[in-house]
C-alpha cells in the first residue's frame, strides 16, 4: 500500500509535470483538499482537467483558510478525520492513494502533516512524493523575472503570523519570497517600502486561473482584498551579467 502526495502546480493544469500526471492516472484513489464538502478547489479543477468525472477523485474538507495563530484545534480535527479516511481505504483495498497539492508537496503543504499521521495510523504504508512547480516560479515565469542569479540566497517566508521575520530578511542579501501574505498585504507593502525595494517587488495571486494577475506590488491598489494564498517577490539590487550588489 502507498500514499503519493501530487505537486500540481499552481494552478494551470498545463503545469502538472509527467511524473504527477502518470500518479494521477495510475492511482487507486486521488484524494484532493476542498474548504467544503461542496466545493471544488483549485486542486481538483486541476485534477479533473485531466481525469474528467472519474469516480476516483474524492474530496477531503481542511481547515486551510484558518489562522494559524492561536488554538488550532479545528485544523488538527480536519487532518485527523482526513488521515483516518485514508488510512482506512488503504486497509481496505491496498494499492496506491494520490493526494493532490498545490505547488509542491514538500514546500508548505498539508500534505506533510497528513502523511505523518497516516504513517503513525498505518506503520506499513509507503510514502512518496512527486514534485510539482511552486507558486515563486510561476510567479517569475509570468514576470519575466529571474529569482536568483550567480550566488544569490532565496530566502522564503510564509506570512501567517506577522511581518517581523520579512523586515528581518529584506535587511539581508538575496530575493525574498512571501507566500500567503493576502490578509496582510497592506503591511507587507509598507515594510518592503521602507526598506526601499517596492520598485523591485511583484505581486501575484489566482496564478494559473482566469482570474490570475501578476504586477508590480506598487501598483496594487486593492490591498485589502487581496486573496489568501498570494505571492510577492522582492528583487536585490541588481548590477550587470552575473554581478551583485
Amino acid at each position: 500500500m502507498r500514499l503519493v502526495g501530487v505537486g500540481v502546480g499552481p494552478g494551470d493544469p498545463e503545469m502538472l509535470t509527467l511524473a504527477a500526471l502518470r500518479e494521477i492516472r495510475d492511482a487507486d484513489t486521488v484524494y484532493v483538499p476542498v474548504l467544503a464538502p461542496d466545493e471544488q478547489g483549485r486542486a481538483e479543477t486541476i485534477v479533473r482537467e485531466h481525469l474528467g468525472d472519474d469516480e476516483r477523485v474524492r474530496r477531503l474538507v481542511f481547515a486551510l483558510a484558518d489562522p494559524v495563530d492561536g488554538p488550532q484545534e479545528r485544523r488538527r480535527r480536519h487532518w485527523d478525520r482526513a488521515a483516518e479516511e485514508i488510512a482506512q481505504r488503504l486497509r481496505e483495498r491496498g494499492g496506491t492513494v494520490a493526494f493532490a497539492t498545490l505547488g509542491d508537496p514538500a514546500v508548505y503543504s498539508t500534505f506533510s502533516y497528513l502523511a505523518a499521521t497516516v504513517a503513525e495510523l498505518l506503520p506499513e504504508v509507503e510514502l512518496a512524493t512527486v514534485p510539482g512547480i511552486t507558486a515563486m516560479q510561476a510567479t517569475a515565469q509570468q514576470a519575466g523575472i529571474a529569482l536568483t542569479v550567480g550566488a544569490e540566497p532565496l530566502t522564503v517566508i510564509p506570512m501567517l503570523r506577522d511581518v517581523n521575520a520579512l523586515r528581518e530578511a529584506l535587511r539581508a542579501p538575496g530575493t525574498v519570497v512571501a507566500y500567503k501574505g493576502g490578509r496582510r498585504l497592506g503591511e507587507l507593502r509598507d515594510v518592503i517600502a521602507e526598506s526601499g525595494a517596492l520598485d523591485r517587488s511583484v505581486y501575484a495571486e489566482h496564478l494559473g486561473t482566469p482570474d490570475a494577475r501578476v504586477l508590480p506590488l506598487a501598483e496594487v491598489s486593492d490591498v485589502d482584498d487581496a486573496p489568501y494564498l498570494s505571492t510577492v517577490v522582492v528583487l536585490p539590487s541588481r548590477g550587470g551579467r552575473g554581478e551583485q550588489w
